[in-house]
């Protein structure tokens, strides 16, 4: 039995092209940009000798450049997911990034497997620009998991800041400084705007749309709607913390319960893809017989159109909305 360790060689240079991803983020930004960081990146940064209008400025340009350049060729593919995960690096830098990555993995390749040239260019591209989607897709997912999680306590601590006699531009201060990132950081550029004369409720709509989760415009409603025809805030904060935290609950539980159909969905997805490299390691000349035949590669092309179909119908099941 003749085993063949190319398509080991290609995951694990995916791999390699993903770390190499998050080191250089963590190297250029320093670990205040990740979101586990107990104190939020704003605070850090204006520990660190940034005065506060700098520190917004640059801020604001982190969180505006990404959809404002859609444009740039290979970036309009993750432009969305970069602006949800509030990627620093420029949209420029991105593509540098993913051509770079390209070339690594096109050197990577080219040392440790005996592909064609051909092959090995279109399999390097598809890494680097494949290792970089992957990456902003996951910091999207894990910030905007963490910001759903972090909102019903920053409602309950600006509720708690309301009844002891503080404004709601005081409270969302506190939120600040209180809560980690993503929200804290968040809530800062809402805090220095307002000092700096912007509507505070403006503010909440923007950063609701700029994420697009809903608890948030539910936030700026209840806000703007404060403001203009008055009303005790804190009920109404405590009131929407609530129903937040029941969603939140309630997502929880449909996750759960969903668990089981979303694994069977992923191994029914992934299976026949399994089969496929499994095949080529232990048996790499298994379609020798059949691959220079006229009907090999519209055969191939007709089952990755339904591995596809396959994928994009196994996600559409278990994707519930709550």
């Amino acid at each position: 039995m003749q085993i063949s360790a190319e398509p080991l060689i290609y995951g694990l240079i995916f791999v390699a092209v993903l770390v190499m991803v998050e080191g250089l983020y963590l190297v250029v930004f320093g670990k205040s940009i990740s979101l586990n960081s107990k104190v939020n990146r704003r605070l850090d940064m204006m520990e660190k000798g940034g005065n506060r209008e700098e520190v917004l400025e640059q801020l604001r340009k982190e969180m505006k450049q990404h959809m404002s350049t859609k444009s740039i060729p290979l970036y309009s593919i993750l432009a969305n997911k970069a602006q949800k995960a509030n990627i620093a690096f420029s949209p420029g830098q991105l593509v540098l990034i993913m051509l770079g990555l390209s070339v690594v993995a096109f050197g990577a390749l080219s040392v440790a497997s005996s592909a064609g040239f051909g092959v090995r260019l279109i399999v390097s591209l598809a890494m680097g620009i494949g290792g970089v989607y992957t990456w902003v897709n996951n910091k999207a997912k894990k910030r905007l998991a963490l910001i759903e999680e972090q909102l019903p306590d920053a409602v309950e601590l600006m509720v708690r800041s309301l009844r002891v006699g503080h404004p709601f531009s005081s409270a969302v201060n506190i939120v600040a400084k209180e809560v980690p990132d993503p929200l804290g950081t968040e809530f800062g550029v809402i805090a220095d705007e307002a000092a700096y004369g912007r509507e505070m409720s403006e503010s909440l709509k923007d950063l609701a749309e700029r994420i697009d989760m809903q608890d948030l415009r539910f936030l700026a409603v209840a806000v703007t709607i404060q403001q203009q025809s008055g009303g005790n805030l804190a009920e109404i904060l405590e009131g929407l913390s609530k129903v937040i935290r029941a969603r939140f609950k309630l997502f929880r539980r449909v996750k759960a319960i969903t668990a089981e159909a979303k694994w069977s969905g992923m191994f029914l997805s992934l299976f026949p893809i399994l089969a496929i490299i499994m095949i080529n390691v232990i048996k790499p000349d298994y379609y020798d017989d059949v691959k220079e035949t006229a009907a090999f590669i519209p055969a191939c092309i007709v089952v990755a159109t339904f591995l596809v179909v396959n994928v994009i119908f196994m996600k559409i099941m278990v994707n519930i909305k709550v």
